[in-house]
């Protein structure tokens, strides 16, 4: 559960925390960085909490206070570099868009180390792919490797987001919130036409039963609302139940919504995409019954993907579209593991 402080401004003013979720969701930042973005700042309250002994409202404390906070992080909790940046991130929001000031930051910045990413051959893709069930799980897990995508990008794809006579994929609002097409495996055609069927009658039942809604962006839940019933924005990959949006827009700040879409969202009955957990569990499940020993989470299969295309000769350029990286410095990091780069160099031990 997030800290409150001490609210401000009275009675009538939201505590910092709200004014913070309100801002995040006016701004419409996903659920998983809300919940990070808030768990941050509690801990930055908490720890001037046990350092004062009593509350002191953020408002109170400056860059100096945040550069402290940053370096406990990085020299008393040894947290990865990721974990510090995201911390910085939260605080960053926090006083730039809900207090209106800005920092001037000295820290002691957590090392970053430079990882190469794990890639698995072609035989062992197929091994663990084999000790996956046929079905939406396996489905899932053969587009991280097929497509390049991530997690939550596959986990996301609507029924429109599936060009079968083209054979794309459109991945829409991923990383950077950017939309990029991405090949569908010609062997994958047929069984996400079957998946397609199940997600119809599974949506024919729920209209029976009075359901029915899919969650809609902001803009087309204001402007075609209806559209929320219909095949076409249902998820490829539903979950199992029928639920409520767990953060209903009522309590958004400056979001000219109407009455009856704020409402909607504590009433209707929708059915979400499949958890991420559950395709984690069925790999890691798949990953120990199979005889590879690599470390292999659903970014490895991404890692693999890009790898096997930079192996068979495409071009970094078009490798880093796929990916969607911003940067191709980014994507360059494959050619460290690729057949073409430093590991694909015939050792001279080989020629004696």
């Amino acid at each position: 559960m997030h800290m409150q402080p001490p609210s401000e401004g009275g009675k009538d003013q939201p505590r910092l925390l709200d004014r913070v979720r309100n801002k995040l969701r006016v701004r419409h930042m996903s659920k998983r960085t809300e919940e990070a973005y808030l768990g941050w700042i509690s801990r930055y309250i908490y720890f001037h909490r046990e350092l004062y002994g009593e509350w002191v409202h953020p408002e109170k404390l400056n860059g100096s206070h945040v550069s402290n906070f940053l370096t406990h992080l990085a020299v008393d909790k040894e947290v990865a570099a990721s974990t510090q940046n995201q911390a910085f991130s939260a605080l960053l929001f926090l006083y730039s868009k809900v207090l209106g000031r800005e920092l001037a930051v000295d820290a002691v910045r957590a090392k970053t180390p430079q990882r190469l990413p794990t890639v698995l051959s072609k035989e062992e893709v197929i091994e663990i792919l084999s000790h996956i069930p046929e079905g939406a799980k396996r489905l899932l897990i053969c587009l991280f490797y097929g497509s390049g995508l991530r997690m939550m990008e596959a986990c996301r794809l609507r029924v429109k987001d599936i060009d079968f006579d083209r054979r794309q994929v459109i991945v829409r609002e991923g990383k950077g919130n950017k939309d990029r097409y991405v090949p569908l495996p010609e062997v994958l055609v047929e069984p996400l036409r079957e998946q397609k069927r199940k997600v119809t009658h599974l949506h024919e039942m729920d209209l029976k039963a009075g359901a029915g809604w899919v969650w809609l962006p902001y803009a087309y839940a204001v402007k075609s609302p209806d559209w929320g019933r219909q095949l076409a924005w249902q998820y490829m990959f539903p979950g199992r139940d029928l639920t409520r949006d767990p953060r209903p827009r009522e309590a958004l700040e400056g979001e000219n919504l109407p009455e009856e879409t704020r409402q909607a969202d504590l009433t209707q009955l929708r059915r979400h995409h499949i958890h991420d957990g559950t395709i984690n569990q069925c790999l890691s499940k798949a990953v120990r019954e199979s005889s590879v020993t690599k470390h292999v989470t659903a970014h490895v299969f991404r890692h693999s993907f890009a790898t096997h295309l930079l192996d068979s000769g495409k071009d970094i350029r078009t490798i880093q579209e796929l990916l969607g990286h911003s940067d191709v410095s980014t994507t360059m990091i494959y050619t460290h593991v690729s057949k073409l780069g430093p590991s694909g160099v015939r050792s001279p031990l080989d020629d004696l």
